[in-house]
C-alpha cells in the first residue's frame, strides 16, 4: 500500500507521515522533493521554477515510487508526503501509480488559511525563502485541494499530529502503534522532523 499524504504547504503532511512511519512497523516514507530539489539544484538560482513543471520530475517520482512498491518486503506501507494541487500532475504520478494497479491511498490535509499561515509562522522558519514562498501559495492550494477529485479530505485544523495520523490511519484500515512515548519525546521528534526537512531555496 501507499499512502500519499497531499496538502498546503504547512498543512502537516510531512510530521502525519512521519508520525505514521513511526506507529507503523515496516512503513517507509519517501519524498518525491528530494528529486525536485535536486533538480533545482541543477539550475542557477536565477533559472530555478517550481519543479513540478519538469515533466522529469513527474515520470522520474512514478518510477521511483514503483520500484519501492516492487521491492519494499517490510510489510509496512510506502508514505508519501507531497503537495499537488495540478490536475494533471496529479494523474501522472497519483493516478499513474493506480493505473499501474498498486493500492494507492490519497488524503489531502485541509485547515482554514489562518489555520495554515499559523502553522507556517510557528514553524520558527520565517526568514528562510521556502517559508515565504510556500506562504504565498496557501490559497491557490486550498482551493484545488477541496475539490472532489483531490479527496478523500481531512480537516486539520482541530487534529493534533497523532490525530491526523490515527484518522489516516483508519481510514486506510491499519492499525497504528500505541503512541507510548511521553510529551517532551514527541515535542524531540518533531523537532528533529522540522530540521530534517528544511530546504531553503
Amino acid at each position: 500500500m501507499l499512502l500519499w499524504i497531499n496538502g498546503p504547504f504547512g498543512g502537516g503532511k510531512t510530521h502525519t507521515a512521519y508520525e505514521l512511519c513511526r506507529r507503523l512497523p515496516g512503513s517507509v516514507v519517501s519524498d518525491p522533493e528530494h528529486f525536485g530539489t535536486g533538480l533545482q539544484r541543477m539550475l542557477p538560482r536565477d533559472k530555478r521554477r517550481d519543479f513540478q513543471d519538469f515533466p522529469s520530475w513527474r515520470q522520474g517520482v512514478h518510477e521511483v515510487l514503483s520500484h519501492l512498491l516492487d521491492q519494499h518486503t517490510a510489510g509496512g506501507p510506502v508514505i508519501v508526503p507531497m503537495t499537488v494541487v495540478v490536475p494533471q500532475y496529479f494523474e501522472e504520478t497519483v493516478g499513474r501509480l493506480r493505473a499501474d494497479g498498486y493500492d494507492v491511498r490519497h488524503f489531502s490535509l485541509l485547515a482554514h488559511r489562518e489555520t495554515v499561515l499559523r502553522r507556517l509562522q510557528g514553524r520558527g522558519l520565517r526568514g528562510l525563502r521556502s517559508e515565504q514562498w510556500a506562504a504565498t501559495r496557501v490559497d491557490r492550494c486550498l482551493e484545488a485541494l477541496s475539490k472532489p477529485e483531490f479527496g478523500e479530505h481531512l480537516t486539520t485544523d482541530h487534529l493534533t499530529v497523532s490525530g491526523a495520523a490515527e484518522a489516516v490511519a483508519r481510514s486506510a484500515g491499519l492499525r497504528l502503534r500505541p503512541d507510548d512515548s511521553g510529551p517532551l519525546a514527541r515535542r524531540l521528534h518533531r523537532a528533529q522532523v522540522t530540521v530534517k526537512n528544511i530546504r531553503p531555496l
